[in-house]
């Protein structure tokens, strides 16, 4: 079993600091972040915690960032969790309220309880516990609490990244929900709007018209048909994945539309990057411009691309949170998950990642979202197992 103890004060502290959390909405691109944050900085402020707001290219607070400078030299290691949401959707279905707070029946109820404001209420207690004994650590410790990162911008993370009086972490531990994996990779992403055109016409005229909505039909066939490798035995566990996500035009009945727009979505590995994804759907595009050719050539547009990543379970920083886990008596495996998440923009920038490890849950950017509390000491003493071991630091006193 795991060297590290959580005493009951300290998980009641934890759950409070969430039940406050899910009680402050915090959609994201839906709700103002300033009040979830407000509660995040009061608590750090109470207990002297060194923190500072991140703002964007706006202005705008994106996150929070507590920063612990340990007294000897060493690599800073960062947790990170998010304090924004997914929407509530249908909040007819729910059988609580969105931003209920309430514990029933040991799972905390409501929207981001699971992802990720009972992550972050982990990793400010972490950082409480760290801070009296930072003399003895090496490196440092920076916990990042973000906002603007269900809109898809992560904004937080950026901000943090591109901040000149940060430390660059050596890696960073995301604080995302499931006891049973640490998510030591993923697959990458390019993202793109394709544009299709063509002359529009009168649905009722006796001349045939390929409208922009026909030819658009038409490459989304082609792009279903293409052909994608699978795993290439380089040990990236997994193959490409193409999705056509929107498909928008047109309006009315008596009108064949002159444009349609459509987005693609192609998740990528190591040996099918970014650049073979935009190949593969400009051969598409190449083929449907050659078959049903008209004067306005089809164009595409990139959105985003991030790379794929994975680590080795002896790389840091999984090996700390693989190692904790198992001397914490959990059955863990390392795995490398098919949708992409901030890991991948770290690895953008050259930063190992972990993510996917917490508590069990339910309803996940679904109806009725709950994180499990019975798991919650065991998880929290192996992120802080983990962090101690990163920081060469001595067991704290209980």
């Amino acid at each position: 079993m795991s060297s590290v103890t959580v005493s009951p004060a300290t998980v009641s502290s934890v759950v409070d600091l969430a039940q406050q959390l899910v009680r402050q909405p915090s959609r994201g691109g839906v709700d103002a972040y300033g009040p979830v944050l407000g509660v995040i900085e009061e608590w750090l402020a109470a207990r002297s915690l060194p923190h500072r707001r991140l703002r964007d290219g706006d202005g705008e607070t994106v996150g929070l960032l507590v920063e612990i400078a340990g007294g000897r030299p060493g690599p800073w290691w960062a947790l990170d969790a998010c304090v924004d949401t997914a929407p509530y959707g249908d909040t007819a279905r729910w059988t609580f309220p969105p931003a209920s707070g309430d514990v029933r029946d040991g799972w905390l109820l409501g929207r981001g309880a699971a992802d990720s404001k009972l992550a972050a209420a982990v990793f400010c207690h972490i950082a409480a516990g760290i801070a009296p004994r930072a003399h003895a650590c090496a490196g440092g410790l920076a916990v990042l609490l973000d906002v603007d990162e269900h809109t898809g911008n992560f904004g937080g993370a950026r901000a943090y990244l591109a901040d000149p009086a940060a430390v660059r972490p050596a890696g960073v531990i995301i604080g995302y929900p499931g006891i049973d994996d640490v998510v030591v990779g993923g697959r990458g992403l390019w993202r793109a709007t394709i544009t299709v055109h063509a002359p529009s016409g009168h649905s009722g005229s006796s001349r045939p018209v390929t409208g922009a909505i026909s030819r658009a039909a038409h490459l989304v066939r082609l792009l279903d048909a293409a052909e994608l490798p699978g795993p290439d035995g380089s040990g990236f566990p997994l193959g490409p994945k193409l999705s056509v996500t929107a498909f928008h035009g047109g309006e009315g009945f008596s009108v064949t539309p002159d444009r349609v727009d459509i987005n693609v979505d192609v998740r990528t590995t190591p040996s099918f990057d970014a650049r073979s994804a935009e190949a593969l759907v400009r051969r598409a595009v190449a083929e449907l411009d050659t078959a049903l050719a008209v004067a306005v050539p089809t164009t595409v547009t990139e959105v985003a691309a991030w790379p794929s990543f994975r680590l080795r379970e002896h790389e840091q920083p999984a090996a700390a949170l693989l190692s904790a886990a198992r001397q914490a008596g959990l059955d863990v495996r390392a795995k490398t998950a098919g949708p992409s998440n901030i890991g991948n923009l770290l690895a953008g920038h050259g930063i190992p990642a972990t993510a996917g490890f917490g508590v069990p849950y339910d309803g996940l950017h679904g109806i009725d979202e709950r994180a499990s509390l019975a798991e919650l000491p065991t998880v929290y003493a192996v992120h802080e197992q983990a962090i101690l071991s990163l920081l060469d630091a001595p067991r704290p006193p209980r």
